[in-house]
């Protein structure tokens, strides 16, 4: 922590997910306990969001100290995200606290330059980070030097950065409404955002960090002299990419001359970098017509940024709503199922490699043993992935239908299934019809019986993939209090 030293201060105060299990701040953490916490008091959510953009916490280079026994840690880049929900969260259009989003956004540039050098080594907009908070999920400890030689070119770390993109896009956009100063920086972010989907789906092969065989993505080991090596792992980190999804409606790009104008210019110019990228054309938002895009911007048309294409973006959910994969009835497991009976293994120098899945607490001794990202069911991954399911109905509308579960041969929107995976997200915590235990709390009588207990509900820092008992800390009320959204979510839906 030597060179942040001179930068913290004592005075400040942060929140922490829990006082006894995790006594100090995690800034990932913390940007999605702020989602709930700006339900009961958007004031103290804007103030924590902006601590850490404050001098005495961000470094010089811009970097967001990780959490207070290793700020040099990279976790993934949230932080942005969290400050565009509570701003939008706080209250009606025409009502935010505009000061609030243009002081987090100039700050938030410094972060983003930090990842872009720091963390694209070969300028390919291919980007890596470590282990990004999940831990063991790689079968080598990604913030370590590999044991093979050689790189990984990071799934989660790209989309992570795409992603990042998207979200400060739609901050400039929305800045730029009363402030054509910028109208700049949305441009730099929608080429930037398409520079980095590019790399994802067409670097090298042509097929990028897309894997055609398989329909998904996955992180690839790079090794001089050698074809890159695909991980074949069907994890979390190839979810990542579906993150980054925003619409532009054409209400607003006529609001905005200059960046449609540059817009305009891009499709008309650069098609080579817009061949890869999901841009439909639609009469209005949810009735999406045609197929992958660069036609020229007309009236009444709504623009959809992605980094999968509809092709690629249903291939992958297969996978996601399989209940042989990822989706337990708990909500979304970290690692398929599919590597309980088939482990990744990879032989290197005599050694043997294996990723199993592993739905409980590890069974390996990387990073202490207390947190598993190769098969439990984790809040902050699945939020992201419910709320950019929303936005990608938001442009389909019935018009992309899938089944779900996989195989069953009900078909759902994706409003519908962003609403079913919040519905078995929050079983974890009611209690059951039959038997009356929360699931979250492992069968113990004393949760279900004792007056004095029985609504006293432990907030568990992730779940079993399978029974949905709670595993880890057992007071992380940090990003599992993102359960509250989930239920609101459920409530809007039963009373729309």
């Amino acid at each position: 922590n030597r060179c942040f030293q001179s930068l913290l201060r004592p005075c400040s105060l942060s929140a922490g997910g829990d006082i006894w299990e995790y006594p100090w701040y995690a800034c990932w953490d913390l940007a999605f306990h702020m989602i709930p916490f700006a339900k009961i008091d958007p004031s103290f959510a804007k103030d924590q969001l902006l601590l850490f953009l404050r001098e005495w916490y961000m470094h010089p280079n811009g970097q967001i100290p990780a959490y207070e026994f290793a700020f040099g840690d990279v976790n993934p880049p949230v932080h942005a995200w969290a400050v565009w929900r509570v701003f939008k969260m706080e209250a009606p259009r025409m009502q935010r606290d505009r000061g609030f989003l243009a002081r987090c956004f100039q700050k938030l540039l410094l972060n983003f330059n930090w990842w872009v050098n720091r963390k694209d080594p070969d300028g390919k907009n291919i980007f890596s980070g470590g282990f990004l908070g999940l831990d063991n999920i790689g079968v080598f400890d990604r913030s370590k030097p590999l044991p093979t030689g050689g790189s990984l070119e990071q799934a989660d770390g790209t989309a992570w950065m795409a992603f990042f993109c998207v979200v400060m896009l739609d901050m400039a956009l929305e800045l730029a409404l009363t402030d054509p100063v910028y109208e700049d920086m949305a441009s730099k972010f929608f080429e930037h955002f398409v520079a980095i989907a590019e790399a994802m789906n067409a670097l090298g092969d042509g097929k990028g960090l897309w894997n055609e065989e398989d329909g998904f993505y996955y992180d690839h080991l790079t090794r001089e002299g050698q074809a890159p090596q695909p991980m074949r792992i069907r994890s979390v980190v190839g979810l990542v990419p579906l993150f980054s999804v925003l619409v532009l409606e054409d209400s607003v790009l006529k609001r905005l001359p200059g960046f449609h104008k540059r817009l305009k210019w891009f499709l008309a110019h650069r098609p080579e970098l817009l061949s890869q990228i999901s841009m439909f054309k639609s009469s209005a938002a949810g009735t999406a017509a045609g197929t992958d895009s660069c036609a020229p911007l007309a009236p009444g048309t709504h623009y959809l940024l992605a980094i999968p294409s509809r092709e690629r973006l249903e291939r992958v959910l297969k996978y996601v709503l399989d209940e042989k994969e990822f989706l337990s009835d708990f909500g979304l497991r970290s690692l398929s199922k599919i590597h309980e009976e088939n482990p990744f293994r990879m032989d290197f120098s005599g050694e043997t490699y294996s990723l199993k899945y592993t739905p409980g607490e590890s069974n390996t001794h990387l990073f202490g043993g207390n947190s598993n990202w190769r098969g439990p069911i984790w809040f902050p991954m699945t939020y992201l992935l419910i709320e950019s399911l929303e936005r990608y109905d938001f442009y389909y509308g019935d018009s992309f239908q899938v089944e779900c579960p996989t195989g069953s041969g009900v078909m759902m929107n994706l409003k519908e299934v962003s609403t079913e995976i919040s519905r078995r997200m929050s079983k974890l915590f009611t209690p059951d019809e039959e038997t009356g235990h929360r699931p979250c709390h492992r069968g113990a009588e004393q949760y279900r019986d004792d007056p004095h207990w029985k609504d006293l509900v432990l907030f568990y820092e992730f779940f079993h993939g399978d029974s949905g008992h709670g595993c880890g800390a057992s007071h992380q009320t940090g990003w599992t209090a993102l359960v509250s959204r989930c239920l609101d979510k459920i409530s809007c839906r039963t009373n729309a």
